[in-house]
């Protein structure tokens, strides 16, 4: 049973299609100086990005990056090549700014905001310290989290969905949390019935026996947690506490109308029980790009979405998000500083 607070936010979220709107952006496209339709995808990431908003002419001046981290009981099981202490330390890293997602986020004028979720210690100084527990339980063994925990997740990022509604005009979301590409493939697998061996990569570089044993870690974890049917029970079963957080940052979104840019392999999966509460939470999302994870492009086309660039990342943290919310704010651009074929002199093409 869902909680009064997120049944509260399903009953926001509405189908954000408009055909009238639709029709004034299409007109605007078709005054300004160009051929019909030569930007290509960027004509229909800004109509996207109108949609949301629910404006002929969309605005895009503030813009943030959300980084969800937690820790993950699963990495008990050797499923990464990394040990489970580096989240804290990536943590540390974004907080001084070294990471490539801060780089990135320098570089386009993207605010970034660190979001403790579960990180094993600790908070340090500096995150949005939402800790529900130093980490989730290995669901090898058992769940990962109580269905109370996973409500809780959900809400938390419902709750960061409103105040960023407020605050900005985009924003991305993107993860850190050594073992969640473990989970997400999990996640996958329980909502789409795939075998592990299409949903489940290589994560952080595991060998050929080491991403043998994830997917055989996965499979018989699905097993013990076979009765796990409703998204709420799969988040509390396989999930992150971060996965929980996205997904009900996409939620929150979609009832405050506000854009969300989502990144990789984890945060799709996010996208996944997201879905499945309230299918029209995916109107507000912006999905940037396909993974080099194995099972993104899989994961892309169970949601029903196409993705804006492919580049072969697989480094999470929000860098393809924050990739994507450059290319937005060029077609924002384009779309608002263009001269028209009036106010250039410039004659129409032939119809």
């Amino acid at each position: 049973m869902n909680s009064p607070r997120l049944n509260a936010t399903l009953e926001l979220i509405r189908d954000l299609s408009d055909d009238n709107l639709a029709r004034q952006v299409e007109e605007h496209w078709a005054s300004l100086t160009k051929p019909r339709h030569s930007l290509g995808k960027l004509e229909s990431l800004l109509l996207h990005f109108a949609l949301i908003q629910g404006v002929p002419i969309p605005r895009l001046e503030r813009k943030a990056m959300f980084v969800f981290c937690a820790d993950h009981g699963v990495t008990q099981e050797g499923v990464s090549a990394f040990p489970s202490e580096v989240t804290a330390q990536m943590v540390a890293n974004f907080l001084t700014g070294g990471a490539a997602i801060n780089v990135l986020c320098r570089q386009f004028g993207i605010e970034p905001v660190i979001v403790d979720m579960g990180v094993r210690g600790e908070a340090l100084p500096g995150v949005v310290n939402l800790k529900i527990a130093e980490g989730t339980c290995n669901f090898a063994k058992g769940p990962a989290m109580s269905r109370e925990q996973a409500i809780e997740a959900i809400e938390t990022g419902i709750e960061l969905a409103g105040e960023a509604a407020r605050q900005y005009d985009v924003a991305g979301i993107g993860e850190m949390g050594i073992g969640n590409t473990t989970s997400a493939a999990a996640i996958f697998s329980a909502c789409s019935g795939l075998d592990p061996e299409e949903t489940a990569g290589p994560g952080t570089g595991l060998d050929p026996a080491g991403l043998a044993h994830k997917r055989m870690v996965i499979r018989a974890a699905l097993q013990l947690h076979r009765s796990a049917t409703d998204p709420i029970s799969v988040l509390a079963a396989l999930g992150g506490f971060e996965i929980g957080a996205m997904a009900g940052f996409l939620l929150g979104a979609a009832a405050m109308r506000l854009p969300v840019v989502v990144d990789g392999f984890i945060a799709s999966s996010a996208a996944l029980i997201a879905k499945s509460l309230a299918p029209a939470a995916l109107d507000a999302a912006i999905f940037s790009h396909c993974s080099g994870e194995p099972g993104h492009a899989a994961m892309l086309n169970f949601l029903g979405v196409s993705p804006y660039l492919d580049l072969g990342l697989r480094l999470g943290e929000g860098t393809g998000a924050a990739l994507c919310i450059n290319l937005l704010e060029s077609s924002v651009r384009l779309y608002r500083e263009m001269a028209t074929f009036d106010s250039a002199a410039v004659s129409r093409e032939s119809r």
